[in-house]
């Protein structure tokens, strides 16, 4: 999911996707199991947004870069 799309869903729910709401889990409680799993696809997510900030950061640095030297 883009962060924007992430951002927006936070703002209106008030929580993570595909993670259960405070209310949820104080109400129903939650599958240990299940919510590692959830935490581990949200670590996963964490990281490819990572990994694509960094090359977008290393893009505009190469490009400052090449515009210092003009």
């Amino acid at each position: 999911m883009p962060l924007t799309a992430t951002a927006r869903f936070i703002r209106e729910y008030k929580h993570l996707p595909d993670i259960p709401s405070a209310a949820e889990v104080a109400r129903e409680g939650i599958d240990v199991g299940e919510m590692n799993s959830k935490l581990l696809q949200k670590i996963e997510e964490l990281t490819l947004h990572l990994i694509e900030q960094n090359e977008r950061v290393a893009a505009l640095e190469k490009e400052v870069k090449s515009l210092k030297k003009q």
